[in-house]
């Protein structure tokens, strides 16, 4: 993650290196004394080292170009208000910036080009500033993959004899390095829009979903956390989540929140806040606890919200907040299950090595098997037949029959006809058709009804789906999408539901990359609340496997061994349990701190439930 700042030009920025505690519940004593250091941009920083940045000021006599980079070193600070990078601005410039309005991710980091001296008379210079971006945030916090080229004019004037800015764009702009720094993704988490199926599971209106953001890591971190979380949700996500804040409730002015010695947060909130039922109130601490808790490097004991003159509203403890911990609906995951050499479904347990087939047809083989999805309860299976043309679904247990295909494909190939199936936590099973013909994305509504086709609008011609995994929540879809030229990308689909006359239909809207990094995508599997596990290829290099967030950044965890010819992979929302691999050495599972390990060298379509 992060690195020190980098130099730029013969202007060597300094900095003032200041020990802090990052610890949420606490600072520790500021030191007495301490020196002025030389940035070395050779050596990265520990994210989390006990160090804050701060900027320097602009010297005596520098020029219009010096000006420029020494700014956009400032806004690199560890500073709330860029205090010292407003100095490098005019009075009125200084006003009208607003820093928080976007950031700019480059590749490299910014270059000021030559000041180029006014036309027609004038008297100031211009500087463009430019790179390679590779992502933006934006105002809400949102990161999203942008890749372009960026450039921008920063304009200088006098200003009591020194050359200063007096114009540039809104929001800041920062090299990968610094970004990673100064910023840590958090999960904002707020309830899923289900509509009338969340009537199928209990509890179904308090499905908690991960809503990632990137926030300054040093800058009154949990202030910073509960306030993105009580603005709403991010754009991409908004149409299929809902916040139990209502409309305008901000936090009551003044708060520096921390949790206190027992791992109490107390909130305060502003009259729009805190004006509403005590059930509601209610949902809005359970937000607020699993939101901190996503973060914060002690346990949260408990959240009061409070009006902004200090009264109690109501408070949720973390044993109470239980039922609405985010990832409810994964299940316990307890077995990881795969195609054996018979083109049977078999499974191990979870810290065994040995398989055994399942109970009921599935693991009988008396129709040959190519894929499986268990369901997330581990009670019924859904396969997909050796020659990928039909799909039967069927319960886990001894005397089950296999029945009728509730699906058939009619492409020609094997590789044009069904995908592996895919469960979400309502009980719904997701699948697609990839025939040339009729390329489609169907929904079993829970796994027994007839299917139904999803509308997918995003697709552009000649695009088809390659292979997919619903999230556990229901409202959102990994899709591997195979283009018209053969190559395979990664995109990330939300799950619009709706009631009809008919029933419940639902729609994949608003499609958006996941790895756009990879030139070529061979697998994905959900790995977390907000992240995936993804297998690929960058230009000109070999295959590696990387997990990779829900708003395309790369995951801060650590570097997944390599193994040779990845086709499949599986893991599960529990980020505690092992990844599994489909290889050209058969099936490998990756323990903790450990290397891959072959569990069969005979099987495929190694799946978690889900």
């Amino acid at each position: 993650m992060g690195a020190e700042r980098r130099r730029r030009g013969p202007r060597t920025a300094a900095v003032q290196l200041t020990a802090v505690a990052l610890l949420l519940s606490g600072c520790a004593s500021m030191p007495d004394d301490g020196t002025v250091d030389h940035v070395d941009s050779s050596r990265r920083a520990d994210p989390d080292s006990q160090v804050r940045v701060f900027g320097v000021s602009p010297q005596k006599g520098e020029k219009p170009q010096q000006i420029v980079r020494g700014f956009l070193e400032a806004t690199t600070s560890d500073e709330a208000a860029f205090s010292t990078a407003k100095e490098y601005l005019t009075e009125g410039a200084a006003d009208d910036w607003d820093p928080f309005a976007a950031t700019s991710v480059l590749s490299g980091g910014p270059s000021p080009g030559t000041a180029r001296k006014d036309t027609g008379g004038g008297s100031g210079f211009t500087v463009r500033v430019t790179g390679t971006r590779v992502a933006e945030v934006d105002s809400a916090h949102a990161y999203s993959p942008d890749e372009g080229e960026y450039a921008e004019d920063f304009h200088l004037s006098k200003d009591h004899g020194e050359w200063r800015i007096n114009h540039l764009p809104d929001g800041l702009v920062l090299g990968e390095s610094d970004f990673q720094r100064i910023y840590r993704p958090i999960n904002n988490y707020y309830y899923a829009e289900l509509g009338s199926d969340a009537e199928s599971i209990t509890g179904g209106k308090d499905v908690l979903v991960a809503d990632p953001v990137f926030l300054r890591r040093r800058i009154d971190p949990v202030t910073a956390t509960v306030d993105a979380l009580v603005a709403g949700p991010t754009g991409w996500i908004a149409p299929v989540v809902r916040s139990a804040f209502p409309r305008g409730a901000r936090l009551a002015r003044g708060q520096r929140l921390s949790l206190d010695d027992a791992g109490a947060l107390t909130v305060r909130l502003n009259s729009k806040g805190a004006g509403v039922g005590e059930r509601r109130c209610v949902r809005m601490a359970t937000q607020v606890l699993h939101t901190v808790q996503d973060q914060a490097s002690a346990k949260v004991s408990k959240v009061v919200l409070a009006g902004p003159g200090g009264r109690t509203r109501c408070e949720r403890t973390r044993e109470q907040a239980e039922d609405n911990e985010p990832g409810r609906l994964n299940g316990r995951a307890s077995h990881q299950y795969f195609v054996d050499g018979d083109h049977r479904v078999s499974f191990f347990d979870e810290d065994s090595e040995d398989p055994r087939p399942v109970a009921g047809a599935l693991g009988k083989g008396e129709t040959e098997m190519g894929a499986v999805s268990v369901n997330r309860a581990e009670q019924e299976g859904a396969a997909v037949s050796r020659a990928r043309r039909s799909l039967y679904v069927t319960r886990l247990r001894e005397g089950a029959d296999l029945g009728e295909p509730v699906l058939t494909s009619k492409a020609k190939r094997e590789n044009e006809r069904l995908t592996a199936p895919s469960w979400d936590g309502l009980g719904d099973l997701w699948i697609a058709d990839r025939d040339p013909d009729h390329p489609r994305l169907l929904r079993l509504a829970g796994g027994k009804e007839k299917p139904e086709e999803v509308d997918v609008p995003g697709l552009g011609e000649g695009e088809r789906i390659d292979s997919l995994r619903i999230a556990s929540d229901g409202v959102r879809i990994a899709l591997h999408i195979r283009q018209k030229d053969g190559s395979r990308d990664l995109r990330l689909g939300r799950v619009q539901r709706q009631r009809t006359a008919d029933g419940s239909r639902a729609r994949v809207t608003a499609l958006r990359p996941l790895a756009p990094q990879f030139e070529d995508v061979a697998a994905m599997s959900w790995a977390g609340g907000s992240r995936l596990v993804v297998v690929g290829r960058e230009s000109g290099s070999v295959q590696q496997m990387q997990y990779i967030e829900t708003d395309g950044s790369t995951s801060d965890q650590p570097t997944l061994p390599g193994i040779n010819d990845v086709t499949g992979v599986a893991a599960s929302e529990d980020e505690s349990k092992p990844l599994l691999a489909d290889s050209e050495d058969g099936i490998l599972r990756l323990p903790p701190d450990a290397n891959w390990k072959t569990l069969t060298d005979s099987g495929t379509s190694p799946a978690y439930p889900g």
